[in-house]
């Protein structure tokens, strides 16, 4: 009864956009699915709406944008890997707007660098501000992929990748430069910012850049269990991690195999891929927040976890073959398509929520940048690997 309570409470007290969005999610998802490429292309006019509406107004993507609050400020470390989801965009639909977005994006995290060569955690009015590993590799995705799309960024991209190869520890961790907006302690998930390495490496292969990427997903999957569970791997919560931040981990453990073909490589991300498989919902959903054993931890979603999970289960298949992969990705798509709203007013048309239904833990009451990034790039993905398998 005073959960009923509180919930009546909390839809009196919310303003309108953001009771009817709790509203609509607690009803359900609608069983219309618009398709990959109008989803797609409301996903980038978003972004680019978020660029535009940043409330730091510098060029950078706004963090999100809230349903309580309205329009966030910039935030670097997701700005640096939207920009390569800009390009990728921008060259398969001849787009020189959305070029001409990443190429701002990629100069203003330029001008923000720090003198050491790292960039800042949290948001760019985030205090305090200092160099951080995982928001570092996370640009460098941007600035490697801005110099490969127009030069001139090699500079940047160096200092960048210099000092997260200088601030690594021996065994592959990075333990000197943890961000300050998360709980303390090591994190596996920083394959991810491998991947930035591996990347900067494609570009400069001189300075050691794929080694140090290597030697941290190495490092990460010693701990691994037989079942693919990684023990160290969330923001806050290690016994009970984010899909979001396992799919960070999995991502960065198939762009090492991609870097530098390896077996036990592609074993260790099958097993968390089939361990992520156990946890699918009949919807194609995954629960926000996971138990050892791959069990529900709580019942709301994190559809950025959802996207990027998504997205692994296809190069997955691409490199296994097992059907159970591409299938269970096309229904994780088909359930993020579901919640992307085509009909509503232009700060949420395109946008994805933090969590559904919209008040759950994750990003509560926001639709976040990255997950509209991730859903970006997962239906890339699925349009890229339809015509492949049309084709054959």
């Amino acid at each position: 009864m005073r959960a009923i309570l509180r919930r009546a409470r909390e839809l009196i007290t919310l303003p309108p956009l953001a009771r009817d969005e709790l509203r609509r999610d607690r009803q359900g998802l609608p069983k219309h699915d618009p398709g990959s490429a109008q989803v797609l292309a409301a996903l980038m006019e978003w972004m680019s709406l978020a660029q535009d509406r940043s409330a730091s107004a510098d060029d950078g993507v706004a963090r999100s944008f809230d349903l309580l609050r309205g329009w966030e400020s910039s935030y670097p470390e997701t700005t640096g890997y939207i920009v390569p989801t800009f390009l990728d965009y921008s060259a398969r639909h001849g787009r020189s707007d959305l070029r001409e977005r990443a190429r701002r994006m990629a100069d203003w995290l330029v001008a923000i660098q720090l003198p050491s060569g790292g960039f800042q955690g949290g948001r760019i009015d985030s205090l305090p501000v200092v160099a951080v590993t995982f928001n570092t590799g996370q640009i460098l995705l941007g600035l490697a992929a801005a110099e490969a799309a127009f030069g001139g960024y090699a500079p940047a991209m160096r200092r960048a990748a210099d000092w997260l190869v200088e601030s690594q520890d021996a065994d592959g961790c990075w333990r000197r430069h943890p961000t300050p907006f998360a709980a303390a302690g090591e994190k596996e998930y920083e394959t991810h910012v491998a991947w930035g390495l591996f990347e900067a490496a494609r570009i400069d292969g001189t300075r050691g850049y794929g080694e140090a990427g290597l030697r941290n997903v190495h490092w990460a999957l010693r701990s691994q269990q037989v079942d693919g569970w990684l023990t160290k791997c969330c923001l806050d919560d290690p016994s009970r991690p984010l899909t979001h931040t396992i799919g960070y981990a999995l991502r960065g453990v198939l762009e090492a195999h991609r870097y530098r073909p390896d077996d036990q490589l592609l074993d260790a991300a099958r097993r968390i891929g089939d361990g992520l498989l156990r946890a699918q919902g009949p919807e194609g959903q995954l629960p926000g927040r996971l138990l050892p054993g791959w069990r529900a931890a709580v019942p709301w979603v994190c559809l950025t976890g959802v996207a990027q999970v998504a997205a692994c289960w296809m190069m997955l298949f691409a490199l296994s073959g097992d059907q159970r992969y591409v299938e269970a990705a096309f229904r994780a798509n088909a359930f993020l398509r579901r919640t992307v709203r085509l009909d509503a007013p232009a700060e949420i048309r395109g946008g994805v929520k933090g969590s559904f239904p919209v008040d759950g833990e994750y990003g509560r009451y926001q639709y976040v940048n990255w997950a509209a990034k991730f859903f970006a790039d997962s239906l890339i993905l699925e349009i890229d690997l339809r015509a492949q398998l049309a084709r054959a």
